[in-house]
């Protein structure tokens, strides 16, 4: 019997390689090329150059294609609607990851019940019994009354299951443990999760049913598979949070029917999922009096705005000082503490940084660099900025204090909460008087230090 032959397909880009190589040829990548068994082609593959060409379709001028907006069914999760864009669509594929017992599972079964009282739907489990799935629906205190549900890995039969019920809305737990039948690999390989993915997405495509695929995730974080996954779906959405805390975010990175980048903010509790009204409340610690090192951003997440506190603490560090920050990025850090030397005269050469983002949340948005600065110098003087102080804005390399985005709707947000003092840019002053707000509006970074000062 002639010896199988092997392939090595690259885990991140689904290139194909001879043999196997620390460098994927394709993209670039270390350590991705993963063994798998060559596929045999089909006779009508190996005849395909025999078969008569397709006929042509008709073109259609993009000024004359009917164009109207989707129809969107609410999941009644209305923080998972937020980052959906305000629910599922019709013909729609969902991706979302996350780590092991993050919530995934639970919070789209509360989805499904709740969708099941509007729509037909269905639920695939292929990691879980329905026995088990029922128990999680009873502790969630669900009904599932017209939850239909399959466990089953076959791809083929869960097409044909698809066709036989017509749901609406589908979930598929998940898209690592299908198989094809016309695939020799093993469930969870590049080529069955492409294939499965891809066979799913034409099914909602033709049916219209809208589909979710969950999807395990790497030690880096990132969706299992070849990227390609992310490609073949409409939205991808990611579960963050730790485990031992309470709260866990679901994060846009891709949406076709919606912006990207925004957040949905989720409590764990006993009955399941909850959405959190106030996120903010999240983000902030309650101090009865302001302490040293402690500075309110405004920072946005998609079009919420979010406020969350900075932690800075400024410490003797002898000759090799570190620098340390969680939540923002730690090369930026090191940039803002060279122009605050260089423009604002506050010299940390010879001492420890750390800056913390509290609640666990990660701020890419360079806006969080005038509330750094402002935070390093309190802790480094050792005296708080004064209650209900909020600060944002860029900080340039020549000193400038730059506009951010949106800036009314974060002082109007912060102003909602109580907050009464904002340093802000002078681009970003508002017009018209904010009331409870007094604005401080700075165009460099000196300005700002002495502001902080003598407030």
């Amino acid at each position: 019997m002639a010896k199988e032959k092997s392939i090595y397909t690259c885990s991140d880009c689904g290139g194909v390689s001879p043999k196997w190589l620390g460098k994927c040829p394709s993209c670039g990548a270390w350590n991705t090329l993963v063994e798998g068994i060559a596929e045999v082609p089909g006779a009508s593959v190996k005849n395909s150059r025999y078969q008569a060409l397709a006929k042509s379709q008709p073109v259609a001028t993009l000024s004359e294609i009917e164009a109207a907006d989707f129809e969107r069914t609410p999941t009644g999760q209305e923080e998972l609607d937020r980052v959906l864009g305000g629910g599922i669509v019709a013909g729609g594929v969902v991706l979302i990851g996350g780590d092991p017992g993050i919530g995934k599972s639970t919070l789209l079964l509360q989805a499904i019940e709740d969708l099941s009282h509007k729509l037909p739907v269905l639920y695939v489990t292929g990691e879980e019994s329905g026995a088990q799935i029922a128990m999680r629906s009873r502790r969630l205190g669900l009904a599932g009354s017209k939850v239909r549900v399959l466990a089953e890995i076959s791809l083929e039969k869960i097409l044909a299951t698809l066709e036989a019920e017509q749901p609406a809305f589908c979930v598929i737990d998940s898209i690592q443990t299908l198989y094809s039948e016309h695939l020799s690999s093993a469930p969870g390989s590049v080529a069955q999760v492409r294939e499965c993915a891809a066979q799913l997405t034409r099914t909602a495509k033709a049916s219209g049913c809208a589909i979710v695929l969950v999807g395990h995730v790497t030690k880096e974080g990132a969706i299992a598979g070849p990227r390609v996954l992310e490609h073949i779906v409409d939205t991808v959405l990611y579960f963050e949070g730790d485990t031992h805390s309470s709260f866990r975010l679901v994060r846009a990175i891709k949406n076709r029917f919606g912006a990207v980048n925004e957040i949905g903010v989720f409590a764990m509790t006993e009955k399941g999922l909850k959405g959190v009204a106030n996120p903010s409340a999240i983000f902030l610690s309650t101090h009865g009096e302001p302490v040293p090192g402690s500075c309110v951003l405004v920072t946005l997440e998609g079009t919420r705005p979010l406020l969350v506190e900075l932690q800075a603490l400024v410490d003797s560090g002898g000759p090799s000082p570190r620098r340390l920050s969680v939540g923002l990025d730690k090369d930026r850090l090191a940039m803002l503490l060279a122009v605050l030397h260089r423009h604002a005269g506050v010299a940390t050469n010879d001492q420890d940084v750390f800056i913390n983002a509290v609640g666990g949340v990660r701020i890419s948005e360079p806006a969080a660099d005038l509330a750094v600065l402002l935070a390093i110098q309190s802790s480094l003087r050792g005296r708080p900025l004064p209650k209900g102080f909020i600060a944002f804005g860029e900080i340039g390399l020549a000193g400038e204090v730059r506009p951010a985005p949106r800036g009314q709707e974060r002082l109007k947000e912060a102003a909602k909460l109580g907050f009464s003092v904002a340093v802000v840019p002078k681009a970003n002053a508002p017009k018209k008087a904010i009331e409870g707000l007094t604005v401080h509006a700075v165009e460099r970074i000196e300005e700002a230090m002495d502001l902080a000062r003598g407030l």
